[in-house]
């Protein structure tokens, strides 16, 4: 039950985030979304963002592997179909793709945090993004609770949103790896049931 609301909710925001930057425009929406909130919010965003990064697979395959006993083979096919979709769509589909910094926009409109540096190239999609969202569905669909389900998501929003407050992505970009995300776990089990001959 908990996988599907994941995977709807997910649906839903990445569909939101496409429709905003469609009608009210991709710099627009950007811009509304990159409003300086202060130096606390700005640590507190900063800090987030390096908990979708590709390190934190290692722990957290570690973890559910060693701790709860959770099929590796599985977990590590997540990992990369989530890394080779991100990757393929960011370095041979949309390779032009700027980032905010590089799109054209007046920097002094961006509100950006010192201490982060600035990218300003493969935008589309946003890695962190598919990170994050499809740890949030991966493990609801391996622990389907309530209080799981509550804690990826937030995970999952504040790791996202971050990408947007440091300047680093377009809602669009984020909307592009929820996208990954949602394609992930649907091609790890069929290609599971596949290899298993039976009903993962």
């Amino acid at each position: 039950m908990y996988y599907k609301i994941a995977q709807l909710l997910s649906l839903s925001l990445a569909l939101s985030l496409f429709s905003m930057s469609l009608f009210w425009g991709k710099n627009e929406a950007f811009l509304f979304l990159n409003a300086n909130l202060g130096l606390v919010t700005d640590k507190v965003f900063e800090y987030s963002s390096y908990l979708a990064e590709g390190w934190i697979w290692i722990p957290y395959f570690i973890v559910l592997v060693g701790l709860y006993k959770k099929d590796k083979a599985f977990i590590l096919m997540n990992f990369l179909i989530s890394t080779l979709l991100t990757q393929f769509a960011k370095n041979f589909i949309f390779d032009s793709a700027m980032r905010p910094m590089a799109s054209g926009l007046d920097a002094s409109q961006i509100h950006t945090v010192p201490s982060v540096e600035i990218h300003t190239f493969n935008s589309f999609p946003s890695g962190h993004t598919a990170t994050a969202f499809t740890l949030f569905i991966l493990t609801t669909y391996l622990f389907p609770n309530k209080q799981v389900f509550i804690i990826g998501l937030i995970y999952a929003l504040i790791c996202s949103y971050s990408r947007i407050y440091l300047a680093q992505h377009f809602p669009l970009d984020l909307a592009g790896g929820i996208l990954v995300a949602l394609l992930t776990l649907p091609i790890s089990i069929f290609i599971r049931q596949k290899l298993n001959k039976k009903p993962f």
